[in-house]
């Protein structure tokens, strides 16, 4: 197996069903049982998030609450309280930054973090993420897993590996042979589509996509062919990424399944312009241009414009303007994975983009 001759420490860390334990910790009641987080079934409402209880019946995020209402009749269904759940991964990610500099946030409730340098001065990373899940527990009284690993692929697939509440670790020896042993719908990165082409073609485990060469995974699945080669050796030299700075500030929303109800969309639009413009009071800034960014299905991507009179940072005139922006694009005729708010022109000299990958609301 061919590694970086530098072994870097990656730690994958992810809350477990964190929106639904949320509810749970603050309820008592709720607790044991089949909670969702999400639309009302009687409307065309989505489950965002679930309970572990609520996944044994078959329930998972993007369902429609109206099939979930079937599938378990006496689930409770709950509308959420998405400021709540950022106040909570803030306070995750205040201890993060306690132990290394270099944290990527994926969403609210996922994070990958590098310590291969850490602040403690920690030798091992095993027990930096030990620490960091008793820490998340005691200040948060919720659960968290954790991938270790020396690439971000792996620490992400380890995280997944003993969840609720456990810990994977997967050094350079025991790579080859997780990843072999490992089906090839648990390989991040390889969607439902993508599965089931690879069954059909006999790709059912790591060991199975490990034996065909580069060249010919690039022939079958396009540029795509060559992450498809790496993983399946144990490859991923991506850094891990913390929040750009520009002269910005903006959230970024990636939903877990593509949409193309215009009303859902206008929901994620007023979390995101809430969030914006929080951020711009923290930061004590202002703006005047305000930018609309929308990724297709088809992964491509386009933004909307436009600049006001006045400096401004309420949530009202940003959620207003850009759903005046999202009818100047093709959303709803096509499908749309991703939405963003942005506001630059700002009044301020020194100001951070926050450019995070949130999952709603479509979360788990």
């Amino acid at each position: 197996m061919i590694i970086s001759m530098e072994v870097r420490k990656i730690i994958h860390v992810d809350m477990d069903a964190f929106f639904a334990s949320v509810e749970q910790r603050n309820n008592p009641e709720l607790r044991g049982k089949p909670v969702i987080v999400g639309g009302s079934p009687r409307s065309r409402g989505v489950v965002a998030a679930c309970s572990y209880e609520a996944r044994k019946y078959g329930i998972h995020s993007a369902m429609a609450s109206s099939i979930a209402h079937r599938l378990c009749p006496h689930a409770i269904f709950i509308q959420g309280n998405f400021d709540e759940y950022n106040d909570v991964s803030e306070q995750i990610g205040e201890i993060f930054h306690e132990y290394t500099d270099l944290v990527e946030p994926l969403s609210l409730d996922e994070a990958y973090l590098d310590v291969t340098d850490n602040l403690q001065g920690t030798t091992y990373a095993t027990q930096i993420a030990r620490e960091i899940r008793r820490r998340i527990l005691e200040k948060t009284r919720l659960t968290a897993s954790a991938g270790v690993s020396y690439n971000k692929f792996l620490a992400k697939v380890a995280s997944d590996y003993n969840k609720p509440d456990g810990m994977t670790v997967i050094t350079p020896d025991m790579a080859g042979d997780f990843i072999e042993a490992l089906p090839i719908g648990k390989f991040h990165g390889i969607g439902k589509v993508t599965e089931k082409r690879m069954q059909e073609l006999g790709i059912k485990t790591g060991y199975d996509l490990k034996r065909i060469s580069r060249d010919s995974l690039k022939s079958m699945f396009g540029k795509v062919g060559d992450y498809y080669y790496d993983i399946s050796h144990g490859i991923d030299d991506r850094p891990v990424e913390p929040d750009y700075i520009r002269k910005s500030i903006g959230k970024e929303v990636t939903l877990q399944e593509d949409i193309s109800d215009r009303m859902l969309m206008h929901e994620v639009l007023d979390s995101l312009a809430g969030r914006v413009s929080r951020a711009l009071e923290k930061h004590g800034s202002k703006g005047r241009t305000i930018t609309l960014k929308v990724k297709y299905a088809d992964f491509q991507s386009i933004s909307r414009s436009v600049s006001l009179v006045e400096y401004m940072d309420r949530k009202e005139l940003l959620l207003d303007n850009a759903k005046m922006l999202l009818e100047k694009t093709e959303a709803g005729d096509r499908k749309v994975r991703l939405l963003g708010i942005s506001v630059s022109n700002l009044d301020s000299e020194e100001d951070r983009y926050e450019d995070v990958q949130l999952i709603l609301p479509f979360a788990v």
